[in-house]
C-alpha cells in the first residue's frame, strides 16, 4: 500500500494537552505528512465532531468544499482515564475512550467512504484507501485499560466490515496495530516496559516510535 501522486490525506490529530506540549497522534500525523502525502486535513481527537463538521451541507459536496479525498488515516486516540482496574472503570472514561477511539473513527470512515465511492464512480479518483490505527491492545488483555482494549478490538472488527463492504467499489481498508510505542501515552510506564524488553517481551528489544507507525501507514 503506497499513496499515489496527488493523494489527499485526512489524518486525525488531537488537541489533548500533554506534558511535552505535543501528542503521540500528532507525532504520527507529522511523520505521515513529512513522507510526501500532501493536503493534510487537520482534525481533532473528537472524530465524530470532525465528521459532522465535514459532512456536506447546503448542497455542497465534500469534494466541492475540500477537493479530492483519496486516503483517510484514522489516527486520533486517547488512553484510558487513570488506567483503572475494570471493576473500577468509570462511565466517564468508557464514554470518552469509546467515543474517541471507536465511535468517532466509525462515522468519519463512513463519511470518507461515501465520498470515495462517489468519486471513484465519477472517475475523479482511481481508488480509495482507509487506514485504521488500532493497537496490540485489541488482542493483548490489560485489565486496567478495559475500555481502551475493547475500543481497539472494535476498531479491528470495524476494519474488516468496512473492507468487505467497500471492496467492490475499489476502496481498500487496512489496519495498522502498533505495539509498545514511545509516546506521551506510555511515558508513565517506561520503567516497566524497559524491564520487560530486557526480559524478552518482544523479538526486537526496543521501543517502537511514531516514525515506525508512519512508515507502516505509508508502505
Amino acid at each position: 500500500m503506497r499513496p499515489f501522486a496527488g493523494t489527499r490525506l485526512s489524518c486525525a490529530r488531537t488537541r489533548q494537552p500533554t506534558v511535552e506540549g505535543r501528542s503521540s497522534v500528532n507525532l504520527t500525523a507529522n511523520r505521515c505528512e513529512n513522507r510526501g502525502v500532501s493536503g493534510v486535513i487537520h482534525a481533532t481527537a473528537n472524530q465524530l465532531r470532525v465528521a459532522k463538521r465535514l459532512a456536506p451541507r447546503r448542497g455542497a459536496s465534500f469534494g466541492e468544499r475540500f477537493g479530492r479525498l483519496d486516503l483517510l488515516v484514522n489516527n486520533a486516540g486517547i488512553a484510558s482515564l487513570g488506567r483503572l482496574d475494570l471493576l473500577e472503570t468509570t462511565e466517564e472514561s468508557w464514554d470518552q475512550v469509546l467515543g474517541t477511539n471507536l465511535k468517532g473513527p466509525f462515522f468519519l470512515a463512513q463519511l470518507a467512504a461515501c465520498e470515495m465511492v462517489a468519486a471513484i464512480a465519477a472517475g475523479r479518483i482511481p481508488r480509495g484507501q482507509i487506514v485504521n490505527i488500532s493497537s496490540i491492545s485489541a488482542e493483548a488483555v490489560s485489565t486496567n485499560r478495559a475500555d481502551y482494549c475493547i475500543a481497539k478490538a472494535g476498531l479491528a472488527m470495524m476494519t474488516q466490515v468496512f473492507a468487505v463492504r467497500l471492496a467492490a467499489h475499489g476502496v481498500a481498508v487496512y489496519e495498522v496495530a502498533p505495539g509498545i510505542i514511545a509516546t506521551d501515552m506510555t511515558a508513565g510506564v517506561q520503567e516497566k516496559y524497559d524491564r520487560l524488553f530486557a526480559e524478552g517481551i518482544a523479538p526486537v528489544a526496543r521501543w517502537g516510535t511514531p516514525d515506525d507507525v508512519a512508515r507502516a501507514v505509508g508502505a
